[in-house]
């Protein structure tokens, strides 16, 4: 007796407990308590200190740290903008992740792997703030505070064997601090080459997932094994110093770096027009590329010659020989007063072969408009100008190196002395720089005799010049300086009595530019009460 009592004994155990176990899971996930009372708001002013420690985390970070800046202006436009960005958001990632379960379901023996549903539901991520780094370089650098608790229906079924598994994400929850940097800066749209992104900390990932109505996530264990995993997985990828590379734009046209050298020997003119009272002329070339900010380049001046033989050559960069043209004008030298136009004309780069010669006679115009009935009236009444181009390309090797990074300090070009370089000056911008009776600021730099300005900027106290100058030297210039002073300039009669004004100054050491290939300061200039200025200085050799 006492044998069948043990018997019915664990049968009894055993059943009661699985119908315990079935029962407990179905009020725990279908139950809901309906006794539960909505909390007590009160003023941060009433919570006693130990409510405000939990309440902590919660708070803005614009609130909590000064370094954060408020951006309810984008909270507000992602809350408007929110019902489109999510159809595109789920449509671009429906997109891209058709072809890779395509390539993925054939090794695991899966008939198929659909989207049911796709949505990230109503609530839009927030931003809790912002922070945004100020560097020398051309870049922007910004950390957001990403609070995202959303409301997603991602339903995926999967068929295997003759059967369906549907699996379904929902309560998605997501807090991320990452670090955003676009760089270089460049002056074409959208004004970046390159998005980089990283986690400065692992994020924080909650989700739920349903597996044939029951939420997986309550198994015990399960919960914070996945969250586990999906926090070290990720800050494998992208955990700082570890980034996310998307770019933008390509880099040829995106930086707009020298490609190659275009070598022009102006040889000769021929019949030129009579402009002087006395019956001849004083001609020169002045030659220069389309889209190019550098001065023009001048030959000499051949007085009294209607037929002037120059044979004189002169490099100038390229930077787009798709778009560039060689531009050619002839002008009458006049002691006194403007010099007079003899004509012009234009050379397209892209009709040049890449390490070929050509020589070249233009016929003078007026102007380049061909509309114009003096062009075709008298095409050749002005003149004629020979002149030999040849283009040279950079190598494949050396643009792609000039690319990858804005800090690469390039080579210097074919032709530079075995023990010497160039000695590269980028003027950037200055700062708060003012004069006593105009700031019309521009920067002269003094270097070894040589003089080299860069243009006006007229009325304006943080002027922006992006100019670059170099200096080709037969050695490293380690005990030398450089003198660069900012200088204001009136631009009108009024300003006669002071036409020109200092507004500060300063004197590099060129040691450390030699040493260390490359600086890049703001520099408080002398005789200037807060003025500022940075210069980019390299020092490029073969």
């Amino acid at each position: 007796m006492g044998f069948f009592s043990t018997i019915l004994g664990f049968c009894g155990f055993g059943v009661g407990i699985s119908i315990g176990l079935v029962a407990g899971y179905f009020f725990f996930i279908y139950f809901q308590p309906s006794d539960v009372q909505d909390p007590v708001i009160r003023p941060l002013v009433e919570q006693d200190s130990e409510t405000l420690q939990r309440m902590f985390p919660e708070i803005p970070l614009w609130v909590k740290n000064p370094d954060y800046d408020r951006v309810d202006w984008i909270n507000k436009f992602l809350e408007y903008m929110w019902p489109y960005l999510n159809k595109a958001i789920c449509m671009t990632a429906r997109n891209i992740a058709k072809p890779i379960i395509a390539d993925q379901v054939p090794k695991y023996k899966i008939e198929s792997v659909e989207f049911e549903a796709f949505t990230l539901g109503s609530l839009p991520p927030t931003f809790q703030g912002m922070k945004v780094y100020i560097t020398d370089e051309k870049e922007l650098i910004m950390e957001p505070s990403i609070k995202w608790a959303a409301n997603p229906n991602i339903t995926v079924a999967v068929k295997a064997f003759g059967l369906k598994a549907t699996v379904q994400v929902v309560d998605l929850q997501v807090f991320a601090a990452p670090r955003i940097t676009l760089k270089p800066l460049v002056p074409s749209f959208p004004c970046f080459a390159k998005i980089y992104v990283s986690l400065m900390d692992k994020p924080h990932v909650d989700f739920g997932l349903k597996l044939i109505g029951a939420d997986l996530m309550s198994i015990p264990g399960l919960y914070r094994f996945v969250q586990e995993l999906i926090k070290d997985q990720v800050a494998k990828m992208y955990l700082w110093p570890q980034t996310l590379e998307v770019p933008i734009l390509d880099p040829a046209k995106a930086f707009k770096r020298p490609v190659g050298i275009l070598h022009v020997k102006v040889v000769r003119a021929m019949k030129l027009k009579k402009k002087d009272l006395l019956g001849a002329s004083d001609p020169y070339v002045k030659l220069k590329l389309t889209d190019d900010k550098l001065p023009a380049k001048k030959t000499t001046v051949k007085h009294k010659n209607l037929n002037p033989e120059w044979n004189e050559e002169f490099s100038i960069v390229v930077k787009d020989p798709q778009t560039q043209s060689l531009e050619l004008r002839v002008y009458d030298w006049e002691q006194v007063g403007k010099h007079d136009k003899m004509g012009m004309n234009v050379v397209p780069l892209k009709e040049l072969s890449p390490e070929e010669l050509k020589v070249v006679t233009l016929d003078l115009l007026k102007n380049m408009d061909l509309n114009d009935v003096s062009n075709v009236s008298n095409e050749k009444s002005r003149g004629q100008l020979v002149v030999e181009l040849t283009y040279k390309p950079f190598k494949e090797e050396d643009l792609t190196e000039g690319f990858e990074e804005t800090k690469t300090v390039q080579k210097a070009p074919e032709g530079t002395p075995a023990g010497g370089g160039v000695l590269v000056v980028i003027v950037h911008e200055a700062q708060d720089v003012e004069g006593k009776h105009h700031t019309n600021p521009y920067v002269r730099i003094l270097f070894r005799g040589e003089e080299k300005r860069t243009k006006h900027v007229k009325k304006n106290r943080d002027p922006r010049w992006e100019e670059e100058f170099s200096f080709r030297l037969e050695e490293p210039p380690i005990n030398d300086r450089m003198h660069v002073e900012v200088v204001s300039s009136s631009s009108s009669r009024i300003g006669l009595l002071h036409p020109k004004e200092s507004l500060g100054y300063i004197d590099i050491n060129l040691s450390d530019v030699v040493s260390n290939k490359r600086i890049n300061e703001k520099y408080h200039l002398i005789d200037s009460k807060n003025g500022r200025l940075q210069i980019e200085l390299q020092w490029r050799t073969l």
